[in-house]
């Protein structure tokens, strides 16, 4: 672990420090004068490389293909000149938004270009395209962080989310990535498994974070589940308070834990950017937060202001 925060800090310059107490000071003036002030450019970003996936999980918009916008691949011309605009002031890089990252062609071929100007690369996958030559190009691109989504001890409590999924796929994905990095002798992708616990898979935290430490993966995250239908979602939300986002109510249905603060760090400190991203009115969009969040949809789910890994 201690090499894992020394390459988090070795992407760190006086500069991207300067611009972090832009956004931080910018942001809690904001809170204090109810009046959007920006200062600084994104910290962290996450870019979209596809919409595509091959799993069909149901609390996904990927998964349950229910895009409002086009499906489609990130154009590497593209995300070098975006890189190239963002690298003097951007810490860190997650390839990842809606849809498997290593269904874009170039996937690899864009994190090798940003781990070259000095940005922290941080990746999601449901490992299902983790072979022994993938794998070995994850090692070559020196990706950062790479994130592994196991929902589940065994195939049966596995594919009740990731629909489609083949647990054994998952396994074998970690071992080829695990086994490329001691040939390599690379410290580096941190592999971590990402568990969303669910109410069907909350009797197997232990088992996950046994098979982990057999395998030897990095870390095991334990993470609670976002409900699109919460207050009706008495099937997936966990009997154990501490794995959920939610709380039921007297009346039976849940409700969020969150507060719904008239504020949102995530606005001021990074951004998405889609594969068919365009700009958008950023700042319109801020000042409703600080009026009244608890009035934007999208807001009234959303983990800031909420736990999310247990």
């Amino acid at each position: 672990m201690i090499r894992y925060y020394l390459n988090i800090f070795s992407k760190l310059s006086a500069y991207k420090i300067y611009n972090f107490s832009l956004l931080f000071l910018s942001f809690h003036y904001s809170r204090w004068r109810g009046k959007v002030v920006q200062s600084g450019r994104p910290l962290f970003v996450s870019i979209e490389p596809t919409t595509s996936c091959n799993l069909r999980c149901p609390q996904c918009p990927s998964g349950l293909r229910e895009f409002t916008r086009p499906t489609g691949m990130l154009n590497d011309s593209f995300f070098q000149s975006l890189i190239l605009q963002l690298k003097q002031h951007l810490f860190s890089l997650t390839f990842y938004f809606q849809g498997e990252p290593y269904l874009n062609p170039d996937f690899l071929k864009m994190v090798a270009f940003a781990n070259a100007q000095g940005i922290y690369t941080i990746t999601s996958t449901n490992a299902h395209y983790l072979n022994a030559e993938s794998a070995k190009a994850t090692i070559n691109s020196r990706l950062n962080e790479l994130i592994i989504s196991l929902d589940g001890s065994q195939q049966e409590s596995y594919s009740k989310y990731r629909v489609g999924g083949q647990f054994e796929k998952v396994i074998e994905g970690t071992q080829h990535i695990l086994q490329q990095k001691k040939a390599l002798k690379s410290h580096f992708p941190h592999v971590v498994w990402q568990f969303i616990v669910f109410k069907h898979n909350e009797s197997e935290i232990e088992d996950i974070k046994r098979l982990g430490k057999k395998l030897g993966v990095n870390e095991v995250r334990i993470k609670t589940a976002q409900i699109y239908d919460y207050e009706h979602g008495e099937e997936w939300i966990p009997e154990n308070p501490k794995y959920s986002r939610y709380e039921k109510t007297q009346a039976g249905t849940f409700k969020i834990k969150n507060k719904l603060l008239n504020q949102c760090w995530r606005m001021w400190q990074g951004c998405v950017i889609t594969w068919d991203w365009q700009s958008e009115e950023y700042m319109r969009f801020r000042q409703s937060i600080l009026k009244g969040r608890n009035q934007i949809d999208i807001c009234t789910n959303c983990t800031e202001g909420t736990k999310v890994w247990a």
